[in-house]
């Protein structure tokens, strides 16, 4: 059985105040878990923070974060969850990195484990929830003042449940410049044909879709953009998306496995010249 200690006794051990290793908690620095509503260390993961205690408690950038943010998340623990993304900024990590290298990573692998049958659907869709809390958390610092390079669209086909990836999307193209209308999820054919005649500037629309079976969804969305915004660039990404050759398949004009790729097809438009008129 491995040995455990409370957070004051691994306080004693490190000769620091209680706050000091609680906030190693929050941080994600000493994997804790709570058992009858108090923290336990393993004596292990407190040695191994010993080793270093003495210096800098100023979190470091490295690895381990989407690992540190994988276990808030699974623990519904949305203040330590929040900590680790604190924690990742304050060592030097963007808001956009903060989504490409830890967020996104993370929830990948809570998913993972969920295939696996590691962890239940109740705790995926926990750690869910706190990760859109981040998100929403995270989202005002991607809001760029003055011009835009355009408006973009995005949505997600009818019966798509899953929204963060749409979410990532659309905050990246703030950050890069544009003004972003979310749409959410499972969006109705004709709602998005109606929605994208009455945007003005429309650079592009981006159709997020992470079930394979969600072709047929995907093409009927873009034949309905294509007619009502003929001069926009219609884009598809997110999990179902095997292949540029796939995308163009659906009658996409490219397609991005990942979000910073839909941000460059979305650029390259511009550069392009693609908007309507």
């Amino acid at each position: 059985m491995v040995a455990t200690l409370t957070l004051q006794e691994a306080a004693d051990q490190l000769g620091v105040h209680y706050m000091t290793v609680y906030r190693y908690v929050r941080l994600g620095r000493l994997p804790a878990r709570k058992v009858g509503g108090t923290w336990e260390v393993d004596t292990s993961e407190l040695e191994g923070l010993r080793r270093g205690h003495d210096r800098s408690v100023q979190p470091r950038r490295s690895a381990d974060w989407p690992k540190r943010l994988q276990a808030r998340l699974l623990a519904g623990d949305e203040a330590g969850a929040w900590g680790v993304v604190e924690g990742a900024l304050a060592s030097g990590s963007s808001p956009p990195e903060v989504y490409i290298d830890l967020l996104g990573p993370a929830m990948a692998a809570v998913g993972e484990k969920w295939h696996s049958g590691d962890v239940s659907i109740g705790q995926e869709h926990l750690a869910t929830s706190v990760a859109l809390r981040l998100i929403g958390r995270l989202g005002p610092r991607f809001v760029r003042k003055g011009r835009t390079k355009g408006a973009v669209i995005v949505a997600t086909p009818s019966g798509e449940r899953h929204i963060i990836p749409s979410l990532i999307v659309a905050d990246l193209l703030r950050g890069a410049g544009f003004e972003v209308f979310d749409l959410g999820a499972d969006v109705p054919v004709d709602a998005l044909a109606e929605f994208v005649t009455a945007v003005d500037g429309l650079v592009a629309v981006c159709i997020s879709s992470t079930h394979a079976s969600s072709d047929r969804g995907m093409r009927r969305m873009i034949r309905s953009v294509r007619k009502a915004a003929p001069g926009a660039a219609i884009f598809v990404g997110g999990g179902s998306v095997v292949d540029a050759d796939h995308a163009e398949a659906v009658g996409a004009d490219g397609g991005a496995k990942t979000a910073e790729g839909a941000v460059d097809l979305v650029l390259g438009a511009v550069a392009a010249g693609v908007s309507r008129k």
